[in-house]
């Protein structure tokens, strides 16, 4: 043991960090579906609008629409 804890050894944690230091400037364009629902919250979707077919199954978030706010109103 290393004695790093979730299971990433010291070189990978570095690792991750280059990674995102990287993509740190860079901005993505995001597209949102929203999928309607009669009997339950409406739900919305936001992934990268360009994204390799291999990340496709990975690379999204989505929660209930209540849950997110317009950008304008956080400001």
């Amino acid at each position: 043991m290393n004695g790093s804890t979730g299971g990433y050894g010291d070189r990978s944690t570095r690792q991750r960090l280059s990674t995102a230091t990287q993509y740190a400037t860079e901005t993505a364009t995001l597209e949102s579906i929203v999928v309607r629902y009669e009997d339950r919250p409406d739900r919305c979707t936001i992934t990268p609008r360009e994204c390799p077919a291999d990340d496709r199954l990975t690379t999204w978030l989505s929660a209930d629409a209540g849950a997110f706010v317009d950008l304008e109103d956080a400001r």
